[in-house]
């Protein structure tokens, strides 16, 4: 007997939706509601203004791959770092709109390159997602505490990653910076 089977036993309840149930569509759906695998394929992710872009700094050439799949594909525009010294370099000259910040890096940690990037007056509006795989509910305390706007444990869900993504992102702001200007347009 399945799990689900012995609750239904245990409950009394049954598994199949009531006569009078009915599935909103997708449209309908309130932000993060169950929704059948077929809706949530279909159902539009958070779309990325032109020029939005994130920086994702993971030592895991695995977590980076799909963090980058999952953003480019709903044309968000990705930067990659695989230490905390790279990364805080990169988000200063880069200006990201959001961040995804590894804890455990190489060189300095995840802490250090937030605490860093929470001092640097460029940076200390942008969102910080710290990312981790482990289970201790102190490191999430101690990421808020120090500056991060989210806390994500590994593995995660791309429905996961694009409701905070939304959350964090206005999209009346994002991208926050001007529109690069050509050197025909600035009159050279």
């Amino acid at each position: 007997m399945g799990l689900l089977d012995r609750l239904k036993t245990l409950f009394g309840g049954s598994t199949e939706p009531a006569r009078d149930a009915v599935r909103p569509s997708p449209a309908q759906a309130p932000s993060g509601a169950a929704l059948a695998p077929s809706d949530r394929r279909t159902r539009k992710r958070v779309d990325a203004r032109e020029g939005t872009r994130v920086l994702i700094i993971d030592d895991s050439p695995t977590i980076v791959v799909a963090l980058r799949k999952m953003l480019q594909s709903a044309g968000y525009v990705t930067l990659e770092a695989a230490t905390g010294e790279q990364g805080v370099e990169l988000a200063r000259r880069e200006q990201p709109d959001l961040i995804f910040l590894d804890i455990i890096l190489p060189g300095i940690d995840g802490f250090a390159a937030l605490r860093q990037m929470r001092r640097d007056q460029a940076l200390r509006g942008v969102p910080v997602i710290m990312i981790s795989g482990n289970e201790q509910a102190t490191e999430q305390f101690y990421a808020q505490r120090i500056g991060a706007d989210d806390f994500m444990k590994k593995p995660f869900s791309r429905f996961e990653v694009f409701a905070r993504i939304e959350r964090l992102l206005d999209p009346d702001l994002v991208p926050r910076r001007a529109p690069a200007i050509s050197s025909a347009a600035a009159g050279e």
